[in-house]
């Protein structure tokens, strides 16, 4: 009874964290470009009761007697689907259509990797530098923090599927160079020079998660591989005034918060059941 009393406590610790990675999907259910997580499990040792057992003719069995000693959490994995893309018709909102991360400097000079595609101009000394919310520079395919000179009017600056920064050319203000509504054709718009950067993982589950929708590269991430540069990978597509929504879906995560609490509160009788048979044999005469 005992052993019963350590294996049901095992299997409500392992409930709780299921409930508090549920709680963090729902928490983060309308941030942009995170992630669901999901809680995995793995069963505890086994004692070994009886390695061989016979029948009454004396017989073996094919099975001896093991009993499990409970469950622990082995992983806590994030899923890397596709989120929905969500139009917000802010020039500085990018969502990727595909397996990419944007690049951004982080404050001790490193490189950290994100889905969330809310950025903004920071005005500066050397100009106008694309950055997250947070203030870190983004990266362009060189690595380099993406700074753009003064002489471009920002308002006019739009990115193609390929994140080129493009820019209207001289003709632009001329009659001829405008449309019916007066706005600048798609096709008098040329690069200015600087690309976005985007990276891919061979195990994207294996980034390691830092504050403010940024991840760390780690070994069970593997190195990241650009996408400019590595011609074996696909291509990811940027979206202009779209942000990437997160991929948790609010029915299916109030499901498994009831199958987790109810997991919780069956390993919580089993513990009440186990302390009653113990009350009793500790009052038998």
């Amino acid at each position: 009874m005992m052993r019963s009393l350590w294996t049901a406590a095992s299997g409500m610790t392992t409930q709780q964290m299921n409930v508090d990675t549920i709680s963090n999907n729902l928490a983060n259910i309308n941030t942009a470009g995170y992630k669901k997580e999901s809680a995995e499990f793995k069963s505890l040792l086994y004692q070994t009761i009886q390695g061989k057992s016979f029948d009454n003719n004396g017989d073996p069995k094919p099975v001896g007697i093991q009993v499990g000693l409970g469950a622990r959490n082995s992983a806590i994995t994030s899923q890397y689907t596709q989120g929905v893309l969500q139009e917000t018709g802010n020039d500085w909102d990018f969502a990727i259509d595909g397996r990419g991360f944007f690049m951004v400097q982080t404050q001790d000079g490193g490189v950290a990797y994100t889905r969330n595609g809310s950025f903004g101009i920071a005005i500066g000394s050397e100009g106008m530098t694309l950055a997250t919310t947070d203030g870190n520079p983004v990266l362009d395919t060189n690595g380099n923090p993406i700074v753009i000179e003064d002489t471009y009017n920002p308002a006019d600056i739009t990115v193609d599927e390929t994140g080129q920064l493009l820019y209207p050319n001289g003709n632009s203000s001329d009659e001829e160079g405008q449309n019916e509504e007066g706005q600048n054709e798609e096709g008098l718009n040329e690069p200015i020079g600087i690309t976005i950067g985007l990276a891919q993982f061979n195990n994207p589950a294996g980034l390691e998660k830092i504050s403010g929708s940024l991840l760390k590269e780690t070994e069970a991430s593997g190195e990241a591989r650009l996408e400019d540069t590595d011609s074996l990978l696909t291509k990811s597509k940027l979206k202009q005034r779209f942000l990437e929504g997160s991929n948790v879906q609010a029915v299916d995560e109030i499901v498994n918060l009831i199958v987790a609490q109810r997991a919780y509160e069956m390993n919580s009788k089993v513990i009440s059941a186990a302390d009653e048979m113990l009350q009793q044999a500790n009052n038998l005469r």
